[in-house]
């Protein structure tokens, strides 16, 4: 009877762990989840539906150290392509902090894609405390932000670059040096531009 008891008690175990496993490889924040060595997961279109419709990360080489640059993190891409480590990138470049559970983000993300248009500047998107990336896979794609975005779910950009939520705009000149920071809405088009313009030097 014992012998049975204790079989039926192994049995009951083995499927509530399989349950456990099964719960917390699922669920709205998928993408933010480590993984068994520790490290982020890449947001690929085989992780969220649509992804491939973003525009992929390229490959960026490793550069040495500048002052004032992006912090020392690396995130991964929400659409296909490697992750990125933000202070190998340099400029002209115009990096936008955003999320699709943002209201102002919706405002300003027309003036974000008439600027990319232009092929003047680089563009990148990071996609900020966002826990529906299949969301913000349709935000970026319904605005038309046809430019690589990064996702930083647990927020490793919020005490670097001081993000009180987002919007946020980063401008970050040649060499690689955070030269303006724009916290909240970008109100125009002509406001964003002229910024390109004094901050980066770039005629639009």
């Amino acid at each position: 009877m014992n012998h049975k008891l204790g079989s039926r008690t192994t049995l009951c175990l083995i499927a509530g762990l399989v349950a456990l496993t099964g719960v917390a490889a699922c669920g709205p924040e998928q993408a933010g989840s480590e993984q068994a060595d520790g490290s982020q997961p890449k947001a690929s279109s085989k992780a969220v539906p649509g992804a491939d419709q973003v525009a992929a990360c390229p490959s960026t080489p490793s550069k040495p150290p500048v002052s004032n640059a992006l912090p020392d993190v690396t995130l991964p891409c929400l659409g296909d392509g490697p992750d990125v480590r933000l202070a190998d990138l340099r400029g002209p470049l115009v990096v936008n902090v955003w999320a699709q559970w943002c209201g102002p983000c919706r405002d300003e993300a027309p003036y974000l894609a008439e600027l990319a248009k232009t092929g003047k500047v680089q563009m990148l998107g990071i996609d900020y405390a966002d826990p529906r990336p299949e969301l913000a896979v349709k935000f970026a794609t319904d605005e038309g932000l046809a430019y690589p975005h990064l996702v930083d779910a647990d927020k490793t950009i919020q005490r670097p670059l001081k993000v009180a939520g987002p919007p946020l705009t980063a401008f970050i000149d040649k060499d690689g040096a955070v030269v303006y920071v724009h916290r909240g809405v970008l109100t125009s088009q002509q406001q964003l531009d002229q910024l390109v313009r004094d901050k980066l030097g770039v005629t639009l």
